[in-house]
């Protein structure tokens, strides 16, 4: 007797994961699960690029007060800043605005596969860093529908409630004002929204899947993820006060 052969999966073609990750997303990275991350991560940063630079008129009033909330506390821990500095410091942050999300967007998701690899390491997950960039890549896509769901916000709202980035989030920290609200607290809510959870659950499915763990473990991994994440911004703010 011959041993039965696991079933292969299901074919289907590349641009069927970028819809099917939001709906189906066990399937998708069954289907993926030896597959490269690099054309999956080229399509999504061309995608969430244009969406950018096309709605990056009506951000423009959120980078505008972060900018500014951000000289503002500059100034008040060196009182001999200058106005004509601070107006430098203007033209350079939003000079190097775009230049930022070109660089940065890339190795965000390059670091995320790389976490999302330790995490599964953490607890028990057989994925290989290649794959673990492969669920890295994929579990980033509902950052394009955060875009878009906060630049309709950005279009819609009266700017004066366009505070900043908090503003157009789906999650806890929109409830609370960011100039009086302590930068490591705000900071740690900004992790608590919609998006950011269905991306730390998608990487769940995806060690889940591929590292063929349980689930109450991926979801663990998960949330290491989520943890390690949260820590770019937190640490920052803790070191500032």
């Amino acid at each position: 007797m011959t041993a039965p052969t696991a079933p292969t999966p299901e074919r289907s073609a590349l641009w069927e994961d970028f819809l099917e990750i939001f709906v189906k997303p066990s399937a998708v990275f069954e289907r993926r699960k030896d597959a490269g991350f690099f054309v999956p991560l080229l399509i999504f940063l061309v995608l969430f690029l244009a969406i950018w630079f096309g709605l990056k008129g009506a951000f423009q009033p959120i980078m505008d007060a972060e900018i500014s909330r951000g000289i503002a506390k500059a100034m008040a821990k060196n009182p001999q800043m200058t106005e004509e500095i601070a107006s430098g410091m203007r033209a350079a942050s939003e000079k190097f605005a775009v230049i930022g999300i070109l660089v940065s967007l890339p190795v965000v998701v390059l670091l995320l596969g790389l976490t999302t690899w330790v995490a599964g390491k953490i607890v028990g997950a057989a994925v290989s860093l290649g794959a673990a960039m492969m669920i890295a890549t994929y579990s980033y896509f509902p950052r394009i529908l955060e875009l878009l769901a906060s630049g309709a916000q950005a279009l819609l709202l009266p700017e004066e409630q366009l505070t900043g980035e908090a503003s157009v989030k789906l999650g806890v920290a929109r409830a609370f004002d960011p100039d009086t609200t302590s930068a490591v607290l705000m900071a740690t809510l900004m992790r608590v929204d919609v998006f950011t959870l269905w991306v730390t659950f998608l990487i769940a499915v995806g060690l889940h899947v591929v590292g063929k763990i349980p689930m109450n473990k991926a979801l663990l991994g998960g949330a290491i993820v989520w943890v390690i994440g949260a820590l770019p911004k937190i640490l920052p703010a803790m070191i500032s006060g």
